[in-house]
């Protein structure tokens, strides 16, 4: 808490106001039994150019950033880190900063990592994330916000917790408390950012069986690069962009020829660095910014 306090205090100047801090378990964390993580901290930068990184999350929180002029949208940021770090500013309070000068809401997610079972790495997460929903919605009018406009926008492993806080909201490993959580958490739309984890690196054209997109599935806009390989393969996003149109439910598609993996909102000239402003035009024509 201490630590994330310091680091938002850096880059609150872009933002409207100073964010509201809330933690999204009060009496702790549901972590199952023997699991030890040591104390939360900053990995150390390799040199100037390198991204801001937190591990060892064990007290997950969102941060609300409010714009100036809010239109009642809301995001909420899911930082990558492969489930073991958080990419917490390119990925994460950027994110925002963007999000704001669009009238959007951010609210960016400390969700748990490093992961606590490789088997099921994103079951805390995703625990963090359904949580999130919950409050978010239920302070929906305290923050300015509409409860049918509240999206979720991840990246690499946020990206694939996106994809899974969208097609499994309702799948609780964890007691629920009506104060804290609602009985629907699902996101009225879905930003996955090159999502990681949908295809396994032996078969990148299959997705894997958690992938399951349903009619009730909400609106989707995908971004991905081409030249993305491995378990973070763009063919992740296109085979779900597929199931998407299977059930002629609105998704939108972005591949980009070049990219790699990782880019967030950090500039390398290529076109792919208007991603963000693809994504905020596809949120204007579905009504999510008036």
């Amino acid at each position: 808490m201490k630590l994330i306090s310091a680091l938002l205090l850096v880059s609150t100047s872009v933002f409207a106001a100073e964010p509201i801090v809330v933690k999204l378990w009060p009496g702790g964390a549901p972590e199952k039994p023997g699991v030890k993580i040591e104390a939360e901290k900053e990995v150390p930068k390799k040199n100037a150019d390198d991204v801001q990184r937190i591990t060892n999350v064990t007290d997950p929180m969102i941060t609300v950033f409010k714009p100036e002029k809010p239109n009642g949208t809301a995001v909420l940021v899911c930082p990558g880190g492969g489930y073991g770090i958080l990419a917490y500013e390119h990925e994460g309070s950027q994110v925002c900063d963007f999000l704001n000068q669009h009238g959007v809401t951010g609210i960016l997610l400390k969700y748990r990592v490093p992961r606590r079972d490789p088997a099921d790495p994103s079951r805390e997460p995703l625990q963090d994330a359904q949580r999130a929903m919950g409050l978010i919605r239920h302070h929906a009018a305290e923050w300015g916000l509409k409860p049918d406009r509240i999206g979720i926008l991840g990246f690499s492993a946020g990206g694939h917790l996106a994809v899974m806080a969208t097609l499994h909201a309702n799948e609780r490993t964890y007691t629920t408390d009506p104060a804290l959580d609602v009985e629907d958490a699902t996101p009225n739309f879905s930003i996955p950012i090159y999502p990681a984890y949908l295809v396994t690196k032996e078969d990148t054209f299959q997705l894997l069986p958690s992938v399951q997109v349903t009619a009730k599935s909400p609106p989707m806009c995908l971004v991905h690069a081409h030249d993305d390989k491995g378990v973070t393969s763009a063919s992740g996003s296109a085979l779900l962009y597929l199931e998407y149109k299977k059930l002629n439910l609105p998704c939108e598609l972005h591949i980009y020829t070049q990219g790699g993996h990782g880019f967030g909102m950090r500039k390398s000239g290529k076109p792919v660095n208007d991603w963000a402003v693809r994504v905020a035009e596809w949120m204007k024509s579905m009504g999510y910014i008036p």
